[in-house]
């Protein structure tokens, strides 16, 4: 064979490999298929009630976040799913956060306009307006938010394709850089951040929806 077809064969080869290694990581990217009808166990409950009441509830700036979890839903044990239940403020907003084991589709069932967004790889920013009924997808690992612009509450109900999807909340990561990177990422003195950052930290930045400068529509 000349070097030619060498070549080519090592090419293929190549191909062959790279498509192996990029099958293998989706496979390892998601959580792993059940090897039984039901994890949980037989005994296991398979419905769950009330979960503004019972889930893990926590009090946000937007509003209030209801979600499952292993611990509370055991059912959802190896079955690759969760559900997030959350009902923002007027002005409130679910600040920008990223999951990084999951996608999410996001239905939302009650007030609006809710304004919904994700930035992609290149940077671009994906906006729109939901009301209810409308639905939106967040591509796993994405930075997204949500913000109501309705002047009642908004309710919107999240399905994520992971048991454990994780929740990566941007403006806690940043803070947590080093300054001399931070500040190399935004392109400012080292002391105009200092400034900044003893100002406004994460949580006043969660606590205070008013300075997102939001006004409610009518």
């Amino acid at each position: 064979m000349g070097s030619k077809g060498h070549y080519s064969s090592m090419m293929i080869l190549w191909v062959m490999f790279v498509a192996f290694f990029i099958m293998i990581m989706k496979v390892k990217a998601v959580d792993p298929d059940p090897l039984v009808d039901f994890p949980a166990g037989p005994d296991a409950p398979f419905t769950f009630h009330n979960i503004t009441v019972n889930g893990v509830v926590t009090q946000t700036s937007g509003g209030t976040r209801a979600a499952l979890s292993t611990e509370v839903f055991p059912a959802t044990i190896g079955e690759g799913i969760t559900s997030v239940k959350f009902t923002l403020v007027p002005c409130g907003v679910n600040v920008p956060h990223t999951h990084p084991r999951a996608t999410e589709l996001l239905n939302v069932v009650a007030g609006g306009p809710l304004l919904v967004g994700w930035v992609n790889t290149s940077g671009v920013l994906q906006t729109d307006r939901l009301f209810a009924g409308d639905v939106a997808l967040f591509p796993r690992g994405l930075l997204h938010f949500e913000q109501n612009f309705g002047n009642t509450n908004c309710t919107f109900i999240s399905a994520l394709n992971s048991q454990n999807p994780g929740v990566l909340n941007a403006g806690q990561a940043l803070f947590a850089l080093p300054n001399p990177v931070l500040a190399t990422a935004l392109n400012i003195p080292i002391p105009l951040l200092q400034i900044f950052k003893n100002e406004f930290s994460p949580a006043l930045l969660q606590t205070n929806r008013l300075l997102s400068g939001c006004i409610p529509l009518a």
